[in-house]
């Protein structure tokens, strides 16, 4: 085994192996929820790297107006262009490349995931064997081997294979790829949402073609891989995009908006009946306006 093998087994594989089996233990031996609660965990141990991801796209989406006006300025000048853009992002404190630390420690983790999830649910008696060499020994906890093999079905699903529905058409069977088809659509809907807009018409066709070829391309992973990766990944987009509204949304703003929409504020709560009195008064001159005519 080479060395980047072992220290990849040691930091993510064999952990989440034994959490997976710990999880499916404390949660009513239901491998459906022990996906979900891992992909939480997860994502609360990248959450530092996420938020400051989230961050500077928000920043980002700030300074388009401002990049738009340097992109005007400087529109037959591309050298000076670049370097005023740097300096704007300098300024700003924010770096275009940021987004990419988070998605390059998440592929380890989501091929140490598939993985785990692969060996966890072992198909085969030899997976068994080969399982029972990678758990942990807890004290006070039951062996962890003792909880194999796992139960792998999940309404129509095997989650330990991929996904292969059919229903009858006319004489043919057509596939029916549910789990594939979500993780198509939470794909595209949390990169429409976590992606922000762009001034440039180049970097808005290439977020128009990432939007496009990302969802399919997780989605043909999901086709051809276990469904309990699937699970994953639906679980991961709808987490990512609370988490984007909790990190980028401004809160105070948004509770002083709804208060101001419905003409009250905190601080002006304790004295609804007296707003109340007052707006029962201009009433009466209208129902005399109406009986006049």
């Amino acid at each position: 085994m080479n060395p980047i093998t072992l220290v990849t087994n040691l930091l993510f594989f064999q952990p989440l192996v034994n959490l997976l089996l710990v999880l499916y233990a404390v949660l009513g031996r239901n491998f459906v929820l022990a996906i979900v609660a891992l992909t939480v965990l997860i994502r609360l141990l990248l959450y530092p790297l996420m938020a400051q991801q989230q961050r500077a796209a928000k920043k980002m989406q700030e300074l388009q107006p401002r990049l738009q006006e340097l992109q005007k300025k400087y529109a037959k000048d591309r050298e000076k262009l670049a370097q005023e853009q740097m300096k704007l992002y300098k300024e700003a404190g924010v770096n275009p490349l940021g987004g990419c630390l988070p998605l390059l420690i998440q592929f380890p983790i989501l091929i140490a995931v598939y993985q785990a999830i692969i060996h966890v649910l072992a198909l085969n008696p030899i997976a068994v064997i080969d399982l029972a060499k990678l758990l942990y020994r807890f004290n006070g906890f039951p062996a962890l081997a003792t909880l194999l093999p796992i139960q792998s079905q999940f309404l129509f699903w095997d989650l330990g294979r991929p996904e292969r529905i059919f229903i009858p058409v006319g004489g043919i069977l057509i596939p029916l790829p549910i789990m594939t088809l979500l993780v198509i659509v939470t794909t595209w809907w949390s990169q429409k949402v976590m992606t922000p807009p762009s001034t440039d018409p180049q970097t808005r066709m290439t977020i128009r073609l990432m939007n496009l070829y990302m969802p399919l391309f997780f989605g043909w992973i999901s086709y051809n891989l276990a469904v309990g990766l699937s699970i994953y990944f639906i679980v991961t987009n709808l987490i990512s995009v609370i988490q984007f509204a909790l990190v980028t949304w401004d809160w105070k703003g948004f509770l002083a908006r709804r208060f101001a929409r419905s003409g009250r504020t905190p601080a002006a709560t304790p004295s609804s009946s007296s707003g109340s009195s007052s707006s029962a008064e201009p009433a009466r001159p209208r129902r005399k306006a109406r009986g006049a005519r």
